[in-house]
């Protein structure tokens, strides 16, 4: 019975009770007001600003007690004296009426539905008593859901891209998201100057002799994925395909696409992640010489869809170049990502090791500009045994414990990942709400007939940004919507009620 109450309560079918709906339906209790307000308090424990069914069924009881004369308050949850389980039911006058009406309603509801066309008459909606007292089984979100991931997918289409695409979102900050960015595996990145190890360190992870890249050095963006067999992948093709979650990566053009590509391979490990080896960061002389594409802004992409950033040194490469240091800052907002590997550790001796460790520490510092202190693995990570002048007891035992925790941060990477996705999705959805706040004020802002161009360049003017700037110019304010409140609300319950609801019913499956 209480559970055709509560979906009779749960007007709005998303399976709770908000306030609205309690005020109307606990009033057929013949409560006072007052009563009714401590009774909803005690309900409402978690201060969720609705009633769930478990909360629902607290609610009723409480509304017996009250009507039984029992005194209600704060702790009577607490005390044990009253045996919840057999309370009778309240007495909710003309609640069984307005439900057999509201059956009727929804019947004939039905039957004109399935005839009204035959018989030439038009349709008019349902009555409002009808609306509220539908006993019609919700259409929960929850109940077509089979993963985390499934879940984030449908939440995005339904609620957040819609906002995403009415305020151009995807032409301002990030574009829009696919059903392959969902599914993809996790993605770890390999960032460093020339020669420092990135291919040899992916060839002693994976214990393969498999083309990556042209030696000594790789010249290219290269992704290592599971395959059923080894084959090389254009740029260009992996770029289109609708199931690869590199299709946003068009929009760095040609140049960039003809120095991409994608090794597919068996591995055991590639079906849990992806690795991103990546041409070697300039310096000296050769930084002043410009790439034909934009590499900072391919890198922060792949930053912003990598669950683990490897920035690697070696002992004659500590210094930070200038086109290295704006690979870092593009790193912003992802410091929780960020490993910084020392590799080629065992071509010098302990000493030495000690002071190019403060120095790579120094110059870490002065670039990341965080107060807490980066992780840096140390060792020598390639197929080739260590130098044996570097084989002591200490060195030995020091690069095996450092190894052992680089490898046991790698394993967690898929269990983290899950978590991590839902952390990159809440950022986006804020990011698109204050996004259409600030696009619907350029346009509140607009005149209606005269002054359009000034008004714009003044407002275009103080916007502190440069590159959303460039970008605004190709865009005429006053046509852009005004804040569309239905959107905004879908993603605040989205926020406030779907994701949690979402990681509630379903756990991370690497747990």
């Amino acid at each position: 019975m209480y559970k055709e109450w509560f979906e009779v309560a749960d007007s709005d079918n998303d399976g709770r009770v908000t306030g609205n709906n309690a005020i109307k339906f606990l009033s057929m209790s013949g409560l006072s007001r007052q009563d009714l307000k401590l009774i909803w308090a005690i309900a409402d424990s978690k201060r969720q600003g609705y009633l769930g069914f478990k909360e629902f069924i607290c609610c009723m009881q409480l509304v017996s007690l009250a009507q039984g004369g029992h005194e209600i308050s704060h702790d009577i949850l607490l005390k044990g004296d009253v045996d919840f389980e057999n309370i009778k039911p309240p007495r909710m006058e003309g609640l069984d009426e307005l439900i057999e009406i509201s059956m009727d309603l929804y019947n004939d509801h039905n039957m004109m539905s399935q005839f009204g066309d035959n018989a030439g008459g038009s349709l008019k909606p349902a009555p409002i008593t009808f609306q509220w007292f539908s006993s019609k089984p919700s259409q929960k979100f929850l109940s077509h859901v089979t993963s985390v991931q499934d879940g984030l997918k449908k939440l995005y289409n339904q609620k957040l891209k819609p906002l995403e695409v009415a305020y151009c979102f995807n032409d301002f900050v990030s574009p829009l998201l696919t059903n392959s960015d969902f599914d993809a595996k996790p993605m770890v990145m390999l960032l460093g100057q020339y020669s420092t190890g990135k291919t040899s360190f992916i060839k002693h992870l994976l214990k393969c002799r498999a083309h990556i890249g042209p030696e000594p050095t790789t010249d290219r963006f290269v992704v290592i994925m599971s395959g059923t067999d080894e084959r090389s992948v254009p740029g260009n093709t992996i770029a289109v395909q609708a199931d690869m979650p590199f299709t946003g990566l068009n929009t760095f053009g040609t140049a960039f696409l003809s120095k991409f590509e994608c090794s597919q391979m068996p591995h055991h490990l590639l079906e849990h992640i992806t690795l991103v080896d990546t041409p070697g960061v300039l310096s000296g002389e050769k930084q002043r010489t410009q790439r034909a594409y934009d590499f900072t802004g391919v890198t922060s992409w792949f930053a912003a869809k990598c669950d683990l950033i490897l920035l690697l040194f070696d002992p004659h490469k500590l210094d930070i170049s200038d086109e290295f240091k704006r690979v870092i800052y593009s790193l912003r907002g992802h410091d929780d990502k960020i490993r910084v590997i020392f590799n080629k550790a065992d071509q010098v001796d302990t000493q030495q090791l000690m002071r190019l460790y403060g120095a790579l520490m120094w110059s870490l510092g002065k670039v990341l500009n965080t107060p807490e202190v980066v992780r840096v693995y140390i060792g020598s990570f390639k197929d080739k045994p260590v130098n044996e002048d570097f084989t002591g007891p200490i060195g030995k035992e020091l690069f095996e414990k450092e190894q052992g925790d680089l490898l046991s941060d790698l394993k967690d990477i898929p269990k983290k990942a899950c978590d991590r996705r839902i952390n990159e999705f809440v950022k986006r959805a804020r990011a698109a709400k204050i996004h259409a706040y600030i696009v619907s004020h350029l346009k509140n802002e607009m005149p209606a007939f005269f002054g359009k161009a000034s008004t714009q360049q003044r407002l275009t003017d103080n916007l502190e940004d440069e590159f959303v700037k460039e970008i605004l110019r190709g865009y005429s304010f006053d046509r852009f919507d005004k804040l569309k409140p239905k959107m905004i609300q879908d993603v605040d319950d989205m926020l406030g009620y779907d994701i949690p609801d979402l990681l509630k019913s379903l756990r991370n499956p690497y747990d």
